[in-house]
């Protein structure tokens, strides 16, 4: 069955950085887009990157543009997500999903910005 876990969140300060982590199973992975989603308390899922299969193409949304960077190693079956300047909006479960809609998702990392 699909297995999608997530790892490397945690707290840091404002501007700092984090890289998530997402090791996925049960599906063919190098032939799937990936999506990097997160959810703040009391707010609705929001898609914070998404990665085509070669990894040749990347889309932000202007919340996290020229701060967040997706990859993917389609030999290790792992996406990434380097956050970079980090603020406290940005404070979040972040999940990882095979689907533009977020339902098929991990249990996600959960990422706190303070200071």
């Amino acid at each position: 069955q699909v297995q999608l876990v997530e790892s490397g969140g945690g707290l840091v300060q404002p501007g700092g950085s984090l890289r998530l982590s997402c090791a996925a199973s049960g599906f063919p992975f190098r032939h799937e887009w990936m999506y990097w989603f997160r959810q703040a308390p009391g707010k609705r899922l929001e898609m914070v990157s998404q990665i085509n299969p070669s990894g040749t193409s990347t889309y932000y949304p202007d919340s996290t543009k020229g701060r967040f960077t997706i990859s993917r190693d389609n030999a290790k079956s792992t996406l990434y997500l380097q956050m970079n300047f980090l603020k406290s909006e940005d404070t979040a479960m972040y999940f990882c999903a095979k689907d533009h809609q977020g339902t098929s998702r991990g249990k996600g990392t959960l990422v706190t910005v303070s200071s």
